[in-house]
């Protein structure tokens, strides 16, 4: 079998080959420059390296700083207290110096609560005898804390733990930089959340985009009406309670991610007429109320916006949603609402010709304002896929648009440029869709597909803020949800962390190789 034995063929196996890529036929060279022991990802905006080298003694290291008293802080060093004591057996002598602390200098002194969308993620961290890590904000000092980790190496062939003589400026390109999981088609179970947030810090993500319900099943436990999930969630033991939602918010919050739910509208939600038919659309066939038309929609389908009763029940809802989630965005979804069961209804036909609404386009329109409005009148914001943004609707100034679409026929490219010029703050996840799997490297498609390669204005790239790995589950469940992610998302998050310049695909993936055994261990 005369291939290349790539980082795609160590992805599949959990196998620790000290970091070292290897192949198969020696005629195919690996292409690339081989990495320093001890090579951070993603990679930092300045890195310094050097060949001169302390020992790390992890039996005896403690971090310095005087903010012990923060949660943030407790927690991070005791997650990196256990990471750096991995290596037990190392020897501790030799003719180096020997590192046993790092210092932490954070300039904001106060302990933060919930991370928000702009929060500052820089740092510098400096490697000498005496570590130093300098940060403006505890979310600052948990990257630097991560690379810090990242660092420390161990040479088999004298059994000690090093690090290098280093010294790192960084901070990130974009302030999003986010995995989005589904957990309608398939229910994700707590472990695998919590993991995933785990793998999450590990790489300096800092959003996780929570798609939580969809057609299929209605997992999220609401106070105000249980009977969503008794009735639309697959089983009453395959829900996530408020317990487990406040468990993955805490989670998340100590390693400086912010979780962003979403609850997808008008379409996908047959799971929620489950408890409460009257929200969605009877759709008509032949004269016949709540019929199902193959191929072009079901009995019943997408909400009902002629209703007053459809909002009433949203600004119930919305109103809890706020409560349960302290993060300023809500993800109100408002993809794919196939207007086909609306077409079919007289009664949405009079309600147009009532209110002098001409088109569904002018329908969908009516019910996202609605909707916008009532979140606004929480004092929160809001991101939603841009299907109704390229279909014509006005929304809000301060709408957050996610670009799903792009393919040959139109790439994502001329979506990014449409959206970011109509001076929406723009997200970008179309060429990141970890669900797809092909044969191969296919990381690197992901590594090199840049959210600023289209062609717009200095104001247009200004509103690009990052951009979101996705999985949708319908063939994803707990069982190769994290197999089949990571460190895939790693490409993802050295292209939304480092300078825009970082694009040598070959080199990367030596470094990407040392990640991937760190995070297995």
């Amino acid at each position: 079998m005369a291939v290349l034995v790539t980082l795609s063929i160590l992805l599949l196996f959990p196998v620790i080959l000290d970091s070292k890529l290897t192949y198969i036929a020696i005629r195919l060279p690996l292409q690339g420059n081989r990495a320093a022991p001890g090579a951070p990802w993603p990679l930092p905006k300045t890195w310094r390296n050097s060949t001169e080298r302390f020992i790390f003694d992890s039996t005896k290291f403690q971090f310095i700083s005087s903010m012990k008293s923060c949660d943030i802080f407790s927690s991070a060093f005791e997650r990196y207290h256990k990471i750096l004591k991995l290596e037990k057996n190392s020897i501790v002598s030799g003719p180096e110096e020997i590192v046993t602390s790092l210092n932490i200098v954070v300039k904001e002194p106060s302990c933060p609560g919930y991370p928000g969308p702009n929060m500052d993620e820089s740092y510098n961290l400096t490697i000498s005898a005496n570590p130093q890590l300098t940060s403006v904000t505890a979310w600052g000092a948990l990257r630097g804390l991560e690379t810090f980790s990242q660092l420390i190496y161990k040479e088999v062939e004298t059994n000690r733990l090093y690090i290098n003589k280093t010294t790192i400026t960084d901070e990130p390109r974009f302030n999003h930089r986010g995995i989005m999981l589904d957990t309608a088609r398939h229910y994700l179970p707590m472990s695998i959340l919590l993991k995933n947030l785990d793998a999450m810090a590990y790489n300096k993500f800092n959003v996780f985009h929570w798609h939580i319900v969809d057609d299929q099943s209605f997992p999220y436990e609401s106070v105000l009406f249980p009977s969503l999930s008794e009735k639309g969630a697959y089983d009453l033991k395959l829900i996530y309670t408020q317990e487990d939602i406040k468990h993955v918010i805490e989670h998340a919050r100590l390693r400086g991610i912010r979780v962003i739910p979403e609850f997808d509208t008008p379409g996908h939600t047959q799971s929620w007429g489950k408890a409460f038919r009257y929200l969605l659309t009877p759709c008509w066939v032949d004269g016949k109320e709540g019929v199902a038309k193959p191929n072009f929609h079901g009995a019943y389908e997408i909400f009902d916006p002629s209703r007053d009763s459809t909002f009433q029940f949203l600004k119930k809802f919305i109103g809890e949603i706020v409560r349960v989630f302290p993060d300023q965005y809500l993800h109100l979804g408002m993809d794919e609402s196939y207007p086909a069961c609306w077409k079919s209804s007289p009664n949405i036909t009079a309600f147009m010709q009532e209110n002098n609404i001409t088109s569904y386009v002018e329908l969908m329109q009516y019910y996202v304002t609605k909707v916008l409005d009532i979140v606004q009148n929480t004092n929160k914001s809001y991101v939603i896929w841009q299907d109704p943004i390229e279909e014509g609707t006005q929304a809000k100034p301060d709408t957050v648009v996610e670009v799903w679409r792009g393919n040959t026929t139109v790439p994502f490219q001329s979506y990014m440029s449409t959206i970011s010029s109509k001076g929406y703050k723009t997200i970008l996840s179309s060429c990141w869709y970890l669900n797809y799997i092909s044969y191969g490297q296919d990381w690197k498609k992901y590594y090199e597909c840049e959210p600023y390669n289209f062609t717009g204005t200095a104001e247009q790239y200004s509103n690009v803020i990052g951009g979101e790995a996705c999985v949708w589950a319908e063939y994803v469940d707990g069982t190769n949800l994290l197999s089949r992610l990571w460190p895939r998302a790693s490409a993802v998050a050295e292209r939304l962390w480092s300078p825009r310049d970082a694009t040598d695909v070959e080199s990367a993936k030596f470094r990407l190789d040392q990640q991937r055994c760190r995070m297995l261990r």
